[in-house]
């Protein structure tokens, strides 16, 4: 099998991957080493069997939750509170065996959140691998840093004590950090400090990017962008997306938009373009980055906020020159033209509610929040779902969990369980 990175997804691969020699497809992050949510796997299977592909291992132990699994070398983590294998209700930060599933160890990293209905509850922050570390940053903005080859805690950084943080919802954190090289990159979400640099071996400050009028943070994941040869940090605040500069964490660009209840997808980069989506009828809009005489970096808007292409929470995909998702929380996924934001197709699926998504070997996987998975074609010409399953154990809170194709197998989480299905081709 052969590793496939983008050029967009380059940059940040490079100092993603370093989890693992032994595997070049390692997932040791949020949406992936590119964060594109886009597998590098190809051989995959054209359709599955009515009851799904075959079931490789089933574990449990994860807790109640909405992180997605990070997997590096022979391991696999994930953040979840009130496990199946602990006797309390608090959280942990646990490691699975790649190979078979069973439980390997947990660390506590602190209470639970209780906050909301109870279906928004839990933890919804995926880790984050880098060589012998993990990281990951609980609901109530606690960065905790530990050992990956037996979960010992090595620090912990509070970004709402340390940096004002704080966030723009009342749904807690649920950012992935971002590793680059010797630096750990994330989101307080403080006027003083709405990007902040830190040591990744020890938690220490490296800079803090201000930011006047910050709602706070929302629930996206940093990307990494280049122009001209300058490395940018782009991110999605409460307020709308950001650039900061990657050497000195000075803020280079904004693009407000008005205050909606939740700012949750990933942005998408491609070379000097960023594509951004917010849920909430608010709209998906493309703006190139543009460098400047003065050293200055601007945006550019090619198009502004579309209400077709809103997003809440299941993230967009890029695959060739069009964009797939859900169409705010609807269950009803879409496929549109990058460059001008216009609808190829519109089309309600096999599942119902919300959906997440992601993209392998010419396909679009789409899980929908009643715990339906689905298998259509990456084909702007039309909507084709090829086949479809229920995840057994599905159905008692939503299926929001971001799924994981890796090495031809297929990893979703449940609540307390992963599920790790074969869909190699045979």
């Amino acid at each position: 099998m052969t590793l496939v990175l983008r050029p967009l997804a380059l940059v940040a691969a490079t100092t993603l991957l370093a989890a693992s020699s032994a595997f070049a497809t390692d997932w040791p992050t949020f949406r992936g080493p590119g964060r594109t949510a886009v597998a590098p796997d190809t051989d995959l299977l054209e359709s599955w069997p009515a009851d799904g592909p075959p079931l490789r291992w089933e574990t449990k132990g994860a807790g109640r939750g909405y992180a997605s699994v990070a997997i590096a070398g022979d391991r696999i983590y994930t953040l979840g509170d009130g496990l199946s294998t602990a006797a309390d209700k608090d959280e942990y930060l646990s490691c699975f065996d790649r190979a078979t599933g069973r439980q390997l160890w947990k660390t506590k990293t602190g209470e639970p959140w209780n906050d909301g209905q109870e279906s928004w509850q839990s933890s919804r922050s995926t880790p984050t691998v880098d060589g012998d570390m993990v990281y990951v940053i609980t609901p109530y903005g606690t960065l905790v840093a530990c050992k990956a080859a037996d979960g010992a805690e090595l620090f912990r950084v509070d970004l709402k004590d340390r940096f004002g943080g704080k966030k723009g919802d009342g749904w807690g954190y649920s950012e992935s950090v971002l590793v680059d090289g010797d630096r750990i990159i994330c989101t307080p979400g403080g006027e003083k400090a709405a990007v902040v640099a830190l040591d990744k071996k020890t938690g220490g400050d490296i800079w803090a990017c201000p930011m006047d009028d910050l709602r706070g943070a929302g629930h996206s994941s940093i990307m990494v962008s280049e122009v001209k040869g300058r490395k940018i940090y782009v991110q999605t605040t409460a307020s709308g997306p950001i650039g900061v500069d990657a050497a000195t964490g000075a803020l280079l660009w904004r693009y407000p938009i008005e205050q909606t209840v939740a700012v949750i997808p990933t942005p998408i980069v491609r070379d000097d373009l960023v594509f951004f989506a917010a849920g909430y009828r608010r709209g998906g809009a493309l703006l190139r980055q543009m460098p400047q005489a003065d050293g200055g970096v601007t945006i550019e808007e090619i198009y502004g906020l579309n209400t077709d292409l809103a997003n809440k929470h299941g993230g967009i995909v890029l695959v060739g020159n069009h964009l797939y998702g859900d169409s705010d929380d609807k269950g009803i996924p879409f496929c549109a033209e990058l460059m001008t934001g216009k609808i190829a197709w519109k089309q309600r699926g096999s599942g119902k509610n919300s959906a997440t998504v992601m993209a392998a070997d010419g396909h679009i996987y789409i899980r929908y929040s009643d715990g339906t998975v689905s298998l259509v074609k990456a084909d702007p010409a039309e909507y084709r779902e090829v086949s479809s399953f229920a995840v057994p154990g599905s159905g008692e809170r939503p299926s929001w969990a971001h799924m994981v194709i890796l090495d031809g197998l297929l990893y979703l989480r449940e609540g307390d369980a992963i599920l790790c299905y074969d869909v190699r081709a045979k």
